[in-house]
């Protein structure tokens, strides 16, 4: 019983964290997101809608939906219900959403 208690804990301590390193995966540095926010504001683009997304770290958005880029940054962006929705072009992942 004992065994099968510390095998569970160590389980589950494993499962938190590679959950915790999956989400700080990618990390956009405040410079990125300066350049990223400056480029939106000079190029603006028409808000989309995406039904049966939620716009949230980790939801990806679907091959319908147009990513534009920004230069010199590796990453896509889209205006989804006015908001800027940060990309992964190549796992449409939303990695950030500035308000």
């Amino acid at each position: 019983m004992k065994l099968h208690l510390t095998t569970a804990a160590a389980g589950l301590l494993l499962l938190t964290g590679i959950g915790a390193a999956t989400a700080q995966d990618v990390i956009i540095q405040p410079e990125q997101e300066t350049v990223i926010r400056e480029y939106v504001h000079k190029q603006p683009l028409a808000s989309v809608e995406v039904p049966g997304v939620k716009l949230s770290i980790g939801s990806v958005l679907p091959d319908t939906v147009e990513l534009h880029e920004v230069p010199n940054v590796k990453y896509r962006y889209v205006v989804v219900d006015n908001r800027t929705v940060i990309v992964d072009p190549g796992t449409r992942k939303i990695v950030q959403v500035i308000e």
